[in-house]
């Protein structure tokens, strides 16, 4: 196998890209190639097979998620509340938003797992990892609420982002922001 980690990562990248443009049915070795703009067969040099393809994506997908170190320390500088936990939730969606790429190769990655195991053992500790980790945080920040506050502003999110990235007109004239008040307004008790 090749050991360019900077070719590996472009990689990884189309393959994402070439997951929320064509599918995972698409995703092939030649439309990776494609995608990133390498000879063909590189990507084959880089990974044994297209399931070592799919695991790695679900990291790399995180991997661009993940904000910038100091981020999360510095929207967490004002007194925990209901205000500053809305504020948290409309970055997050800004950040999604901006990689929206990544989040439907993320949802790809959802349905391919449904029909392979070992992409859903992986797929489901990549998840788990992150909302153990949002959790954690949250009540570490002493945010208002649970850890159960925590999965229904996370399920309320995923299927928010869901409806805009994919039928964004399913909700009318309101617009995401507003969107994410209200399930913010009904979820979080006040601090």
């Amino acid at each position: 196998m090749a050991r360019n980690p900077e070719r590996r990562t472009a990689l990884l990248d189309a393959a994402v890209q070439v997951l929320a443009d064509e599918g995972a049915r698409g995703l092939t070795f030649r439309a990776v190639d494609a995608c990133a703009g390498v000879p063909t067969g590189t990507s084959s040099n880089y990974f044994r097979d297209r399931d070592q393809v799919l695991a790695e994506v679900a990291d790399r997908i995180f991997e661009r998620l993940t904000p910038e170190p100091g981020v999360m320390e510095a929207a967490l500088l004002p007194a925990p509340s209901r205000a500053l936990v809305l504020e948290l939730m409309r970055q997050v969606a800004q950040r999604l938003a901006a990689e929206r790429t990544c989040y439907l190769g993320l949802f790809e990655l959802r349905l391919e797992a449904v029909r392979r195991p070992e992409l859903r053992t992986q797929l489901t500790k990549v998840l788990r990892s992150d909302l153990d980790a949002n959790i954690q945080g949250h009540l570490d920040a002493a945010m208002p609420g649970d850890a159960d506050t925590v999965r229904l502003l996370y399920f309320a999110l995923t299927g928010l982002l869901f409806d805009h990235f994919t039928v964004p007109d399913l909700h009318g004239d309101r617009d995401l922001d507003e969107l994410i008040e209200t399930v913010v307004t009904r979820i979080v008790p006040e601090a």
